[in-house]
């Protein structure tokens, strides 16, 4: 005799005492053949997630010190400047001025503050020559350097979700859609309407790309000023930036950066000439220098 679904969900919460929700929810998904599974990391993968992790913690931390300190200067009548970098300086100047506003009673405590902000910048920048040494010894990284506005980061964290394999993915479009780059569709029969970028998926991963993208536009804006030549994904850049606006630039080529992620890991083939990649590796520090 075949059991019907909520019978099947009584038997197999009674076999493996298990909630009926999750009960339902495997039945559904038993039931469902165009569900794909998802791929279980590594421990080399979550490892290496768990590096990206611990650096956004000690930025988050960073920053959080380097407000308050702005904020102390501010309730006594000193303006920092913006920055991370000036900010950290003009601060350090202040205390080290007897003469400036800042009382007594509070400056040795702000040092404290800059020396702790002085030792995440050393933590963060030792994370990062780890990350540079990961890099040179995986192929899928290093293909992915070759990209304009994909550095050591984004290269990383992208293979730390995918451990550079995208063969489970249909085609590029399914690739940028899992980081939520594709435009919504709100479409009624011969009437097709784009929306706003879904913002589905890992928020991280698209933050770096997002990032790269800006990254991207900045040295081709630059370039085009310097009447130096620009070519290829740059051009394009620019030509969607002139006939929308930086943001909705900054995402398409995002977009488009993504896809190229796909195009390489797939093909396993760099995108762009090897100096590329030696230049990002070499790098002492991608943190803020003390």
């Amino acid at each position: 005799m075949k059991l019907l679904p909520a019978q099947y969900i009584r038997a197999y919460v009674k076999r493996n005492k298990t909630d009926a929700v999750d009960a339902a929810a495997l039945l559904e998904a038993a039931r469902s053949s165009d569900i794909r599974p998802v791929r279980i990391k590594s421990v080399e993968q979550q490892a290496l997630q768990g590096l990206h992790r611990i650096r956004s913690l000690w930025m988050g931390t960073r920053t959080s010190r380097i407000n308050a300190l702005r904020g102390f200067c501010r309730e006594f009548g000193i303006a920092i400047p913006v920055g991370a970098r000036t900010g950290i300086e003009a601060i350090s100047r202040v205390l080290a001025d007897p003469r400036s506003a800042v009382p007594d009673m509070i400056r040795g405590t702000a040092r404290l503050l800059i020396e702790e902000i002085r030792l995440l910048e050393a933590r963060i920048a030792q994370l990062e020559r780890e990350l540079a040494e990961i890099a040179r010894h995986s192929p899928a990284c290093t293909t992915l350097l070759s990209i304009p506005g994909i550095g050591l980061l984004t290269a990383t964290a992208m293979v730390a979700a995918t451990s550079g394999d995208v063969s489970h993915f249909k085609d590029a479009r399914h690739f940028a859609s899992w980081f939520g780059l594709t435009p919504r569709e709100y479409s009624s029969g011969s009437s097709r309407y784009l929306g706003r970028i879904s913002k589905k998926g890992d928020r991280y991963l698209r933050m770096l790309l997002t990032h790269g993208a800006r990254s991207v536009l900045r040295a081709a804006a630059v370039a085009v000023n310097a009447w130096r030549q620009v070519c290829g994904i740059r051009q394009w850049a620019l030509a969607v930036q002139q006939r929308t606006h930086h943001n909705k630039a900054a995402c398409a080529l995002a977009n488009k950066l993504a896809r190229i992620c796909y195009a390489t890991l797939r093909d396993h083939a760099p995108f762009a000439e090897s100096e590329r990649i030696s230049k990002k590796l070499n790098r002492e520090s991608f943190a803020m220098p003390a």
